[in-house]
């Protein structure tokens, strides 16, 4: 798994859904300037991404895995579809391994769910947001409202509260709105999906869960995990 180095919640989230025999080593790419304040920062910080995940990926395949994970979910929804593939063309011309992105293990939640309208959560600024909703778009699900919590900071992502993530997904949802998703792997939701699943009465998707499920999945691992929202534990 690839992550920045400015996350501190993606790795413990897999951990605590991790499955007998399964294992995720972390290959951290190297964030000089966290600072995510306007568009202007957020392009900044992804040009940082860019430029180090390279070397990234080659220091991870040293221990061998048999795929990939990017625990990272800005950029894989970034030019929309096509950007999504062009990142996973990437990362396989790097390392030669499939691998589970954010925005596509989305995807897939949202079908077998039969969600059509979506509410989404987001730390991100403006032309995140933009981002997202193109994605969704060009797969066929209309993005019904999205909260950006315009994190100042990567690491700042990371500090956001229970209590403000459950009134962002108040403020998305609605009697149309089919899903919740969370986006931003380094927001802690995957407890809190869980818990809001059971009182909102859909799904909601958090962005590790989703990934990490996508991840076992491609892989043939059918064990089922308590405490990290329907997807892991039903599907």
């Amino acid at each position: 798994m690839i992550a920045p180095s400015t996350n501190t919640i993606v790795e413990p989230d897999f951990y605590r859904m991790t499955v007998p025999g399964v294992t995720a080593h972390i290959g951290r790419i190297h964030i000089r300037d966290q600072d995510m304040g306007g568009d202007e920062g957020m392009e900044r910080l992804l040009e940082q991404i860019r430029e180090e995940i390279g070397a990234a990926c080659e220091r991870v395949l040293t221990c061998e895995p048999d795929y990939m994970v990017m625990g990272m979910s800005a950029e894989t929804f970034w030019g929309g579809v096509e950007g999504n593939r062009r990142f996973v063309e990437q990362i396989h011309d790097i390392t030669g391994l499939r691998t589970a992105t954010g925005a596509e293990a989305c995807e897939r939640a949202l079908t077998l769910y039969g969600a059509r309208r979506i509410g989404v959560v987001t730390p991100y600024q403006p032309v995140g947001d933009a981002n997202v909703v193109r994605f969704f778009g060009e797969i066929g699900f209309e993005v019904a409202a999205i909260r950006g919590l315009r994190c100042p900071t990567a690491v700042s992502i990371a500090h956001v509260t229970e209590a403000e993530l459950r009134a962002a997904l108040v403020e998305v949802d609605g009697p149309d709105v089919d899903a919740l998703v969370q986006c931003g792997t380094n927001l802690s939701m995957v407890g809190l999906a869980d818990e809001a699943e059971r009182r909102l009465g859909k799904p909601v998707i958090a962005i590790n869960a989703a990934t990490w499920w996508m991840a076992l999945r491609d892989n043939g691992i059918h064990d089922r995990v308590h405490g990290a929202g329907s997807l892991l534990r039903e599907h």
